[in-house]
C-alpha cells in the first residue's frame, strides 16, 4: 500500500510526513514529501530505524495540526514487541520539532539502538512537480557539518544561501556518513525494566534572505499551545449559526485553517503583514486572486485579512511593462514566489502578473472593505494604487480598445489567466479550444463591472472626485449593455463562457455564469434565468454546482475545471443567487456544500470530483486537490453571509 502523506501547516512552513512520521524524499506525485519553507525543501529525509530495522506502524498519523503515531519492531504473535515508540511532530515558523519516546515492554534492562537518517536537498518546489521539467543549477554546492548535538546542511549557488540545522536532546552518540550525502544520527538507549527514554529533535530552516530571529519551539506541545491561541484569536467574536450546527462546524474548521495559512508579506511602507496563502502543499504563498476572494468571504467576520491583503498587493502592483512576468502598469500581481528558481529567473513567478481578474478584484475588495467597516483611511491611502488599477483595466486590460478585459496565453506561464487557469479550461461544449489570440472570459467582465461601480462610489464619497465617479459609472453601464448583447446565447438562455478574438461565443455551459450573479452584471430577468439553470441536475451534483454541465462532450467529472465542483466557485454562486432573490436555490447549494464538508471532517478541500450524489452517496475527492486551501476554508463563511443559519 502506498504511504499516505499528512500535512502539517503553519504560516509559510509545511511538512508532509508519512503514516509512520518518516520523510522519504521522493519526487513527483500529487503531494511533495519533506519539510518546506519559502518554496524550498529543507528536509528531504527523516527516516527512523530501530536495531537496524524499520519499525512497523501500529497507529498511523491521523488528521490534526500535530502528527502522532505509534511504532513497534516487526514480529509475530509468539513474540510481543520488546518496546514501543511514540512519535509526536509539529511545525512552526521555519521549524520542525519531534518528541520521540521509547518505552520498554520487558521486565529486564534493555538496550535499543535508534538511528535517524536525515538529509536536506534544498530542492525547489517547482522541481518536484509531475511535469517532467528539469532545471540547470550550475555551480551549486552542498555542505554537511557535524555539530556537537546534531548536523547542519548548507546550500550555495552564486549569491543564494540556505541552510538546515538538526539538533537533538540528548545529543546523538555518533553522526555517521551514509554514502548518499545524508547523515545518520545514532543513539544507544539504555532502558530500565518497563522504563522510557525521551528524545527531542529540532530542525531550524534558514531560507535565503531570511534574517529574522527564529527559534524552534521546545516541543510539539508548545506548538499546540501556539496553534490554539492563534485559532482562538481568529475565531474571537464570530457568531456561529446555532440553527445549523453543521455549517457552524464548517465555519469553525475553516477559520482554524485560515489561522494556519497566514504567511508573511510586506506593505507599501515596508510594514510586516500576514496574508492568506492560497493553499498547501503547492501554493503556500501569496496569490492575488486567491487572497482577494478569501478576504472577501471573511470580510463580514474578520476584516483584518482584507486590509493586509490590500496593502500587500498594493506593494507588489506593477509599475512598468515586464514581458516575462506579464506585467503592465497598474496590474495586480497573480503570484509571488521566494524560491531559488524564481530568484534566478528560471521560472517567471518571483512576481508574476498572469491574471486578468486580480486587478478588478483588488478594487472590489477595497470598495467592500470601506462599505463593511466604514473605515475610509485605507481607501485614502491606496487611492494612487486604485486609480492605477482602473487605468490598467481601461488601457492594457482592454476595456477601452476591445470593450472587455482581455488576456492572451503566456508561453512561459499560464495559458488561461482567469480563475479556470488550466490548459483547455476555456472551451466550447464539444471540448474544442478557441483559436489562438485574445480571450475575453465572462467572469472577469463581471468583476470589472463591480470594480467600476465600487470605485466610482469611493471616488464620490472618499476622494471627492465627482467627474471621475461619473466616468466610471458610465463605463460600468456601457460594459453591462455590451455584455448582455455579446455574451448572451439565446438558444441556451445562458451566457457564453468567453468570447474569442473575433467575438465568437465559446458555448460551453459553465459555472462562471454564477459569478455574474455575484457581480450583479446581468439584469434581473437574465439573472434569475441563469440562477435557476445552475440548479438543474446537469449542473448541480448534489454537493455543488459543477464547473461544466454534464452531458456536454467537454465534461469530465475528474477534470480540474471541466466538470469538478469547487467550493469557492459555489460560494460565489450562492452569494449571487441570494443577491437575485433566489433564496431557495441559494439554500440548496449551501446545503450541498455543507453536507460535503460534514462528510469530510467539516473541511472543504480545494476541489471535489463532479460525480452526482444520486449515484455516489459520499463526495468523491479530486486526486490532486490542495488539502488546505484558503478560498475553500473561507467558503462556509460566504455561505453564512448568503443564507444565514437557516
Amino acid at each position: 500500500m502506498t504511504d499516505r502523506h499528512h500535512l502539517l501547516v503553519r504560516g509559510g512552513t509545511f511538512a508532509a510526513v508519512g503514516d509512520s512520521g518518516d520523510i522519504s524524499g521522493r519526487r513527483g506525485g500529487s503531494s511533495p514529501d519533506g519539510l518546506f519553507v519559502r518554496d524550498a525543501r529543507h528536509l528531504s529525509r527523516w527516516q527512523l530505524t530501530v536495531d537496524g530495522a524499520v519499525p512497523e506502524t501500529l497507529t498511523p498519523v491521523g488528521d490534526g495540526d500535530t502528527a502522532r503515531c505509534v511504532l513497534v519492531p516487526r514480529g509475530g504473535r509468539q513474540e510481543p514487541p520488546a518496546y514501543t515508540l511514540f512519535r509526536e511532530q509539529a511545525v512552526s515558523d521555519s521549524a520542525f520539532v519531534e518528541a520521540l519516546r521509547v518505552t520498554s515492554n520487558r521486565p529486564v534492562p534493555t538496550t535499543v539502538r535508534l538511528a535517524l537518517t536525515v538529509d536536506a536537498d534544498f530542492t525547489d518546489q517547482f522541481e518536484l512537480r509531475s511535469d517532467f521539467r528539469t532545471y540547470a543549477k550550475t555551480g551549486a554546492v552542498r555542505r554537511r557539518e557535524v555539530l556537537d548535538d546534531g548536523v547542519e546542511f548548507g546550500y550555495r549557488r552564486g549569491e543564494w544561501r540556505s541552510c538546515t540545522t538538526v539538533t537533538a536532546e540528548p545529543a546523538p552518540d555518533a553522526v555517521e556518513e551514509t554514502g548518499t550525502g545524508a547523515r545518520r544520527l545514532v543513539w544507544a538507549l539504555d532502558l530500565e525494566p518497563h522504563g522510557s527514554v525521551e528524545l527531542t529533535l529540532r530542525v531550524m530552516a534558514r531560507p535565503h534572505g531570511d534574517r529574522r530571529p527564529l527559534r524552534v519551539p521546545a516541543s510539539p506541545a508548545a506548538v499546540t499551545h501556539q496553534v490554539l491561541a492563534s485559532e482562538g484569536e481568529f475565531m474571537e467574536g464570530v457568531a456561529f449559526p446555532t440553527g445549523w450546527p453543521e455549517l457552524a462546524a464548517a465555519c469553525a474548521r475553516g477559520l482554524a485553517d485560515l489561522a494556519a495559512l497566514q504567511v508573511p508579506a510586506t506593505g507599501p511602507d515596508g510594514e510586516n503583514l500576514r496574508v492568506p496563502a492560497a493553499g498547501a502543499p503547492w501554493f503556500l504563498t501569496l496569490l492575488g486572486r486567491d487572497a482577494l476572494l478569501t478576504s472577501l468571504f471573511t470580510l463580514p467576520y474578520r476584516p483584518e485579512p482584507a486590509a493586509a491583503t490590500l496593502l500587500a498587493l498594493a506593494a507588489t502592483q506593477a509599475a512598468e511593462v515586464g514581458v516575462d512576468a506579464v506585467a503592465q502598469p497598474g496590474k495586480i500581481v497573480h503570484e509571488v514566489r521566494h524560491g531559488e528558481l524564481a530568484h534566478f529567473g528560471q521560472v517567471p513567478y518571483a512576481r508574476y502578473y498572469g491574471s486578468v481578474d486580480a486587478t478588478p478584484l483588488f478594487l472590489v475588495l477595497l470598495g467592500a472593505y470601506v462599505e463593511q467597516t466604514g473605515d475610509v483611511s485605507l481607501a485614502r491611502r491606496l487611492e494612487p494604487q486604485a486609480r492605477a488599477a482602473i487605468g490598467w483595466m481601461l488601457d492594457h486590460g482592454g476595456l477601452t480598445s476591445r470593450g472587455y478585459l482581455v488576456y492572451r496565453a503566456d508561453q512561459g506561464g499560464l495559458s488561461n489567466q482567469n480563475w479556470k487557469d488550466s490548459p483547455g479550461a476555456i472551451c466550447s461544449a464539444d471540448g474544442s479550444r478557441p483559436p489562438a489570440g485574445p480571450v475575453m472570459a465572462a467572469g472577469a467582465q463581471g468583476y470589472a463591472y463591480d470594480a467600476l461601480r465600487r470605485t466610482a462610489a469611493l471616488a464620490r464619497t472618499v476622494w471627492e472626485d465627482e467627474v471621475y465617479a461619473a466616468l466610471l459609472e458610465q463605463a460600468a453601464g456601457d460594459l453591462r449593455d455590451r455584455f448582455q448583447r455579446d455574451f448572451w446565447m439565446p438558444e441556451h438562455d445562458f451566457p457564453a463562457l468567453a468570447l474569442d478574438s473575433e467575438g465568437r461565443r465559446t458555448d460551453a455551459l459553465a459555472s462562471d455564469a454564477g459569478h455574474l450573479l455575484w457581480s450583479g452584471l446581468l439584469d434581473k430577468e437574465y439573472g434569475k434565468t441563469v440562477g435557476r439553470r445552475l440548479l438543474e441536475p446537469d449542473f448541480f451534483s448534489g454537493w455543488g454546482v459543477r464547473t461544466l454541465a454534464s452531458g456536454q462532450p467537454a465534461f469530465h467529472p475528474l477534470s480540474y475545471h471541466r466538470g469538478s465542483v469547487w467550493p469557492h466557485d459555489n460560494a460565489l454562486i450562492t452569494l449571487g443567487l441570494a443577491r437575485y432573490g433566489l433564496h431557495d436555490e441559494a439554500r440548496t447549494v449551501a446545503g450541498g456544500l455543507v453536507d460535503a464538508a460534514t462528510a469530510m471532517g467539516h473541511r472543504l478541500p480545494e476541489v471535489l470530483a463532479g460525480y452526482g450524489r444520486d449515484t455516489h452517496p459520499e463526495p468523491v475527492p479530486y486526486p490532486h486537490a490542495c488539502v488546505r486551501e484558503s478560498r475553500s476554508a473561507a467558503a462556509p463563511l460566504a455561505l453564512l453571509t448568503a443564507v444565514g443559519g437557516a
